[in-house]
């Protein structure tokens, strides 16, 4: 046989039975009574009058709060960040290879090799590093994700050690790749 405190009715059992009676009635009497009628303020209208009042209703209503008035967090910058570079790293790898099924002869490897071969050294490492940033905190960044799917680091504090452990990471990485021949 249940108790009373494992179906949640003690305390609400309690409460009803040392409760005056009199209290009991009141209680009893407001519920009944209804407070107004809705058949008196009820009308019917035609669909585009009502159309017309959500139309009105939709205008005055707030519109929610988004990031703009909350103080940039970590974890939702982090966020952001990680599917700004998966979007653009796909676009390149995508239109690159576009690109080589439309004209092969323009964009095979050895014309890459020479177009590359003939820019300024300051030209390659700009470009070897707006490569390599994204690349390295997309692919951290994933891998702070599968601990996150695995049950680690998913305390506040795990998540913020995490994020600035893939952002010095990434800056590690980034100058790695850059500076390599």
């Amino acid at each position: 046989m249940m108790s009373t405190r494992s179906l949640g009715l003690g305390s609400a059992l309690r409460k009803a039975a040392f409760s005056p009676r009199i209290v009991r009635n009141q209680v009893i009497l407001r519920n009944t009574v209804a407070k107004r009628s809705a058949t008196t303020s009820t009308q019917s209208l035609p669909s585009s009058a009502a159309a017309e009042i959500l139309d009105k209703q939709r205008l005055l209503r707030p519109s929610s709060p988004h990031f703009t008035i909350y103080q940039p967090q970590l974890t939702w910058l982090g966020s952001i960040a990680n599917r700004v570079t998966g979007s653009g790293l796909s676009v390149l790898l995508y239109g690159f290879s576009i690109a080589y099924l439309v004209a092969p002869g323009t964009f095979d490897s050895a014309h890459v090799v020479e177009f590359v071969a003939g820019l300024p050294e300051v030209v390659k490492y700009a470009g070897k590093a707006i490569l390599a940033a994204p690349f390295a905190f997309h692919s951290l960044n994933g891998l702070r994700h599968l601990g996150w799917d695995m049950g680690k680091f998913v305390t506040v504090k795990g998540c913020y050690r995490t994020g600035y452990a893939v952002l010095g990471a990434t800056a590690i990485s980034t100058v790695v790749l850059t500076l390599m021949k």
